[in-house]
């Protein structure tokens, strides 16, 4: 194919430039598109309201986000929501420890969290057992040696972990500790306002 006669060294140079300039511009085209394409975080939905909490709708209109029931946690359990500052518990972080004078309830001033008689009458939500992942059939029983409410037990004829409901209170005590000690966690707890959900 002949070469254009015309089509000098000088016109290759700023061909060359042109052609350049173009790469680079279209590179940081794509290297600012990028991070608007990169979603932010899921947030999360397993998290638990502190001992005595209300119910979820009375809850949301009584708690002023004080944060006061997470200042006298003694093991920082509770914190606040991110999306709209509300106390939470994310279980498998630091679950909730069931001290016996719930100081939590004491500091809310606006019946957000009401008083229990006992740590068997607090409701934070239900463990539940996925048992493909447990590791109970082969010994494991981290889980039920720390139920503060002995709400776990194993069933040795079916070799399987068992949640008794009417024990337990939701504390997340046993999603934590299977968290520590096995590669998947097997148990996780269940929110009370989405049992609710799943009930209505």
């Amino acid at each position: 194919m002949a070469t254009d006669p015309s089509y000098g060294r000088r016109d290759f140079l700023k061909d060359s430039v042109v052609s350049v300039a173009k790469a680079a511009h279209e590179l940081a085209k794509q290297q600012t598109v990028v991070p608007e394409q990169s979603a932010p975080p899921p947030v999360r939905t397993d998290w638990l309201r502190p001992p005595g909490a209300v119910s979820e709708a009375l809850f949301l209109d009584r708690c002023t986000q004080c944060g006061d029931c997470g200042k006298v946690c003694p093991y920082g359990s509770i914190t606040s929501h991110p999306v709209n500052g509300t106390p939470v518990i994310f279980a498998d972080q630091m679950p909730c420890y069931l001290c016996e004078d719930v100081p939590c309830i004491a500091a809310c001033a606006t019946e957000a969290l009401l008083p229990v008689e006992g740590r068997m009458q607090i409701r934070m939500g239900l463990a539940v057992v996925s048992h493909r992942a447990c590791t109970a059939g082969q010994g494991c029983y981290a889980c039920a040696s720390k139920c503060p409410t002995d709400a776990l037990s194993m069933d040795f004829n079916r070799q399987q972990l068992v949640v008794t409901s009417e024990r337990c209170v939701g504390c997340g005590l046993c999603e934590q500790v299977c968290r520590t000690v096995n590669d998947r966690v097997a148990i996780r707890v269940t929110p009370v306002r989405l049992l609710a959900q799943s009930l209505s």
